[in-house]
């Protein structure tokens, strides 16, 4: 009988890092991303109280927690977004934004299971996002420390 060799798990990509987080976001090409990526930065550090930090090439992320899937277990910020060329993509609690009322309120995006979608940040209700910011991050903070 052959013997079962347990595969090797690949490494997580992306992995929170040293690099610069001003300098991404001064790196983002098209200015009204950069602006909507500085305004959503000041928004998440007042929300979360964190500093920033890098995760892989480009997100930026707000605290940490260790979640285990069938890869095994990682890191992945509490919180976090990225100024993308199509858009800018909050990560936000898993599965929470289908449940949550003011997505109603929130204006025009398009959401994932754990990613909201904003073209511009001019198309969303500001304090609604702030709003649904806190209370993602009250939520992981609870459940995670």
């Amino acid at each position: 009988m052959a013997k079962k060799v347990a595969a090797k798990k690949a490494p997580v990509k992306t992995q929170k890092n040293k690099a610069s987080v001003a300098e991404f976001i001064a790196a983002v090409d098209d200015d009204a991303r950069r602006a909507d990526a500085k305004a959503i930065d000041k928004m998440l550090r007042a929300v979360t109280g964190e500093k920033p930090a890098m995760w892989g090439p480009s997100i930026i992320g707000y605290g940490s927690y260790k979640y285990t899937n069938t890869m095994g277990e990682a890191d992945w910020p509490k919180i976090g977004f990225s100024p993308r060329k199509g858009a800018t993509v909050l990560y936000i609690v898993p599965g929470f934004l289908a449940s949550e009322p003011l997505m109603k309120k929130l204006g025009k995006y398009k959401n994932g299971k754990s990613c909201l979608y904003i073209n511009k940040l001019a198309d969303v209700d500001q304090q609604v996002l702030r709003e649904l910011a806190t209370r993602s991050w009250a939520h992981m903070s609870e459940k995670y420390g």
